[in-house]
């Protein structure tokens, strides 16, 4: 019988404590799916006397997780310290420089330094996996790695931050404004430290420049994701998004179009019958297509200590299997540097603005539109509020470039009061 693969894991917050329980509780199942035993050999944390709701005594324990990374009865480090810097880069690439291979839950460390551990990881004879960086516990690195490999994909896009899906279904169902939403997700304890990480687009485009990576063989590009977070979405959108038959949600799309590698992490409309347009909470879903095999739908909890934890011993086992991988699908030496494009294939978008009570308001903003190749598709104006007549607008298929030329002639119209809103209109 093959010897245990020894781990060795640091940081013991939610998904750490949740790793230790399944490797303590499913002892029996984990040996039988991957042919040998998994043991822990020592564990690191920054509090050794904290409860954190499983036994710890019969380990090992190193104060810097740098030392575990390199300890002797370690085969496989387990990084879920978080931070693209610091000690978790620090025990990485000692992890790797000792031979050992690595499993990760840490998107912001691969956005920012993804190549250069990749190219680590290949140059040790090493793995690097991170299932559990990106939608928790949807194994979507898996199916974009190996199962379909053998596919050009085409798009990808996806709801990737539960918390902002969760405000913007509480605003939604509840009728709040987004302010409300924001304090009541806070209060539940959704909200990392820095919430802009969350609210800002921030995490989840993290975790979308690491799926271009493996879609399109590029070196990972976080600088080219273009970011847009949930702040500006009123109640009024949500509530004048649903009447025109959509739901509002934060959307990661990538593609590669001629111009090079499209990254947008933005609200966007999506139909509401679409399976995106149907997910409410913190659930996470990701949409792959591909020239072979189509659209590939993926939903799941996207957080939390089980679904996390599940994706990190997915790739524990693989590791135990001995099914090795490049970090990326590819080599790293053969993936090349993503040329950034923004946003150029076209899409129709929603517009929503208040127009001064002028005679010919709206014939000047259709002018205005129209002079920058815009053509409105639908267009609905509510009850003045204040002496303003909210308007909104869905436009034919147009590009961003036209739509910022038509955006940016607005104030010279003299009746659109204050900043319009403008939101990409996503096909499902």
């Amino acid at each position: 019988m093959s010897d245990p693969l020894r781990l060795g894991i640091a940081g013991l917050g939610t998904v750490g404590a949740g790793v230790v329980k399944i490797v303590r509780q499913k002892a029996a199942l984990l040996e039988d799916r991957s042919g040998r035993g998994i043991a822990i050999s020592a564990v690191s944390a920054r509090n050794r006397d904290k409860d954190r709701g499983v036994p710890l005594d019969s380990y090992g324990w190193e104060d810097d997780p740098v030392m575990l990374a390199t300890r002797d009865d370690v085969d496989v480090f387990v990084e879920l310290v978080g931070g693209s810097d610091g000690p978790a880069k620090a025990a990485v690439e000692a992890a790797l420089k000792a031979g050992k291979d690595v499993v990760t839950a840490n998107k912001a460390l691969l956005a920012h330094h993804g190549q250069a551990l990749a190219e680590l990881a290949e140059a040790n004879g090493c793995v690097l996996r991170f299932e559990a960086a990106v939608a928790g516990g949807i194994p979507v690195i898996k199916a974009l790695t190996e199962g379909l490999a053998a596919n050009e994909v085409t798009r990808v896009m996806g709801v990737m931050n539960g918390t902002c899906n969760y405000i913007l279904t509480r605003m939604e169902s509840g009728g709040l404004s987004y302010d409300e939403a924001f304090a009541e997700a806070d209060g539940l304890g959704y909200l990392e430290a820095d919430p802009e990480l969350d609210v800002g687009g921030i995490d989840a485009g993290h975790k979308l420049s690491l799926l271009s990576a493996i879609a399109y063989g590029t070196q990972v590009a976080f600088d080219g994701v273009e970011l847009e977070g949930i702040g500006r979405v009123s109640i009024d959108d949500i509530r004048q998004a649903a009447d025109m038959g959509y739901k509002i949600k934060l959307l990661g799309v990538c593609r590669m179009s001629g111009r090079g590698l499209e990254q947008s992490m933005s609200p966007c409309l999506v139909p509401a019958t679409s399976p995106l347009g149907q997910l409410d909470g913190g659930t996470n879903m990701v949409v792959i297509e591909g020239d072979q095999v189509g659209q590939i739908v993926l939903r799941g909890a996207g957080a939390g200590e089980g679904p996390t934890a599940s994706a990190v011993m997915g790739d524990v086992l693989d590791i135990a299997r001995g099914t090795r991988v490049t970090t990326f699908g590819a080599p790293a030496s053969k993936l090349v540097k993503a040329v950034a494009a923004r946003a150029t294939t076209p899409a129709p978008y929603y517009l929503r603005m208040a127009l001064a009570d002028k005679p010919g308001a709206l014939a000047k903003v259709a002018s205005a539109l129209g002079e920058a190749g815009v053509s409105i598709h639908r267009m609905r104006q509510y009850d003045h509020v204040n002496e303003a007549a909210p308007v909104l607008i869905v436009t034919h298929k147009t590009t961003r470039a036209a739509l910022d030329t038509a955006l940016a002639a607005m104030p010279g119209t003299g009746v659109v009061i204050g900043d319009p809103v403008a939101l990409r209109i996503e096909q499902v």
